[in-house]
């Protein structure tokens, strides 16, 4: 005889209700006010990049999971003085290092309402305009990069995603079942995830070929065509090129119209990683630099970089979106029937890349460009190359400074010299000039190493950042370089 059910308790606890949730709000917005307010006033976070302190020490214990609640006026004291203000303050208009993200409030408001609203949008039949909305995100970007009408693309959570799935996309077009003697062709400067995602793609490392770069450092288009017939030669088959539309290390745009050409008569995928630079194609010079983009096969963009959006914001353009579909389609009982159509706004996007669960992610970037129109984007991107050749300009008057690379779009590479100091001594003098602009706590650079030579690095783009901030920078490795000797540090010891 089957048991029947007792008595099911009801539990109603994580239901708030909208007093409730208004009050919540309310409480968070405080603290969130006070700290966009107080952003330009705020440490950087500075020494424990430039290694004061142990960076690897917990900064809490660990503990077991609770059992009670904790009220949240504590928690969100917790979060605001302890944790939060306890790494790089990438928020900051002080934040010149790596690649600055953005973090624009209207994304945030866009993530309030897609997270309390928590529609599906893998399949189009779950939320056809919500779907429809971040397909029409997607035609914008294709839009602005010159790409065709069949063009198709992704949200993804960055650029090693986009990454990621370019190569995977690439693979299936472009090499049979058995593709394990396929290669794939970088410079000594493209960005490390392209390694990464071939590696989990399934590729072997000797699989990713390596071209030098010249001394603009871009790639050198023409190892890159020695490089492939000697591949050939060997049996091997050559079946992508990634190029960079701005590296991480200096800026660099690869000769995007040659290597288009050379991919075409070597029936080559080509993929262009502009995670970077590829929004800077709004501006007059970017749009010059970034020319022979629209001619790629792939292209990877970061909205939460050249549009200012919050982390987690990457994109993949495909030019044909069939290919992208194909190297992704799979089919499941489970799963709702497929759009088979040429709708550019009809689409089920767990067919277009690797995720089946996802975050809404296009609302974060529809609000704002629905809100602002494209304009305040471009004139902030121009606004950010301008800042960057000011600086140049300016780190080109400074007595004993070298300008390791030449601002292409809005990175500056350099180093501070002195006559007589050997490689090791300048690179030393440079570490220390660094960690004396870091331990101000007011700007935030970063270095990198230039075929060995320390170099440090200028990035701008945040949408915080103006000419005070660039203006405060330079004044501060003057007199940084200023205080620093003119004997190597071991000597003066």
């Amino acid at each position: 005889m089957k048991e029947q059910p007792g008595e099911i308790p009801e539990d109603r606890t994580l239901e708030i209700s909208g007093e409730q949730f208004r009050e919540w709000t309310g409480q968070a917005l405080d603290y969130l006010q006070a700290y966009v307010t107080s952003l330009p006033s705020q440490p950087m976070g500075s020494a424990r990049a430039a290694g004061a302190g142990d960076a690897t020490a917990p900064v809490m214990a660990p503990e077991p999971v609770p059992h009670q609640g904790v009220p949240l006026d504590r928690l969100l004291e917790d979060l605001f003085q302890r944790a939060i203000p306890g790494g790089f303050n990438t928020a900051s208009p002080g934040y010149l290092g790596y690649i600055p993200g953005g973090g624009i409030l209207h994304a945030a408001l866009a993530d309030f309402i897609a997270a309390a609203v928590n529609r599906y949008v893998g399949v189009y039949v779950a939320a056809p305009e919500l779907v429809a909305l971040e397909a029409q995100v997607l035609l914008w970007f294709a839009q602005m990069t010159g790409l065709p009408a069949t063009a198709r693309g992704i949200l993804t959570s960055g650029g090693s995603m986009a990454n990621f799935t370019a190569v995977v996309t690439a693979r299936s077009t472009r090499l049979p079942e058995n593709f394990l003697g396929g290669v794939l062709y970088v410079s000594d400067q493209t960005h490390h995830s392209v390694a990464k995602a071939a590696r989990m793609a399934g590729f072997p490392v000797a699989a990713v070929r390596q071209i030098p770069s010249d001394e603009f450092w871009c790639m050198r288009v023409d190892d890159l065509k020695a490089a492939i017939d000697q591949d050939r030669a060997a049996g091997r088959t050559p079946f992508m090129v990634v190029a960079s539309a701005g590296t991480t290390n200096t800026g660099a745009v690869d000769d995007l119209p040659g290597l288009a050409r050379l991919c075409a008569r070597e029936q080559l995928w080509f993929h262009v990683d502009a995670a970077y630079g590829g929004f800077f194609c709004l501006t007059k010079k970017g749009k010059k630099a970034l020319a022979g983009m629209e001619k790629a096969d792939s292209i990877t963009m970061d909205p939460h970089k050249g549009l200012f959006l919050p982390y987690g914001t990457g994109a993949l353009l495909v030019r044909d979106g069939e290919l992208l579909r194909r190297a992704h389609s799979t089919t499941a009982d489970y799963m709702p029937a497929t759009q088979e159509t040429t709708d550019p706004l009809v689409q089920d996007f767990c067919e277009y890349g690797p995720e089946l669960s996802r975050s809404f992610r296009g609302l974060r970037i529809w609000l704002p460009l629905k809100l602002h129109g494209i304009a305040p984007f471009i004139a902030n991107l121009e606004e950010k190359l301008a800042l960057t050749l000011y600086a140049a300009d300016a780190l080109r008057a400074m007595e004993n400074m070298e300008i390791l690379a030449e601002p292409q779009l809005s990175i500056v590479a350099f180093r501070l010299t002195r006559q007589g100091f050997s490689a090791a001594a300048t690179n030393d003098l440079n570490r220390r000039l660094l960690a004396r602009i870091q331990a101000h706590d007011r700007v935030f650079l970063t270095a990198t190493n230039l075929r060995g030579v320390f170099a440090l690095r200028i990035c701008v783009l945040s949408f915080r950042t103006h000419k005070d901030r660039i203006d405060e920078t330079l004044g501060l490795i003057a007199r940084e370089a200023a205080g620093l000797g003119s004997q190597p540090a071991i000597e003066q010891e």
